[in-house]
């Protein structure tokens, strides 16, 4: 199982998710908190999930994502997969 790893912009303490909704097959909406006691920030964050990396060997037909730019696939391709934290730090 992959553990996201969410880091607070302001005290750069751990973010726990609070709760969170499906809004779209593609789409979850979160609702995040410092754990730090003394900064406490809150958020709401989007995970989206946009473009196809390599496909299904199940296929659903139902399920139109676009496939992803070959750049984007090498990229992928490319990352250490012994690390399962996703870093959300200084994304916008």
């Amino acid at each position: 199982m992959s553990v996201y790893k969410l880091v607070c912009p302001h005290c750069h303490g751990k973010m726990r998710i609070r709760t969170s909704d499906g809004v779209h097959i593609f789409l979850r909406v979160a609702y995040l908190q410092c754990v730090h006691e003394g900064c406490g920030w809150a958020c709401r964050a989007q995970f989206e999930m946009t473009h196809e990396l390599s496909p299904s060997g199940m296929p659903n037909p139902a399920i139109d994502l676009p496939l992803a730019p070959k750049a984007l696939r090498l990229e992928a391709r490319r990352r250490p997969t012994t690390d399962h934290q996703m870093d959300l730090t200084g994304l916008e």
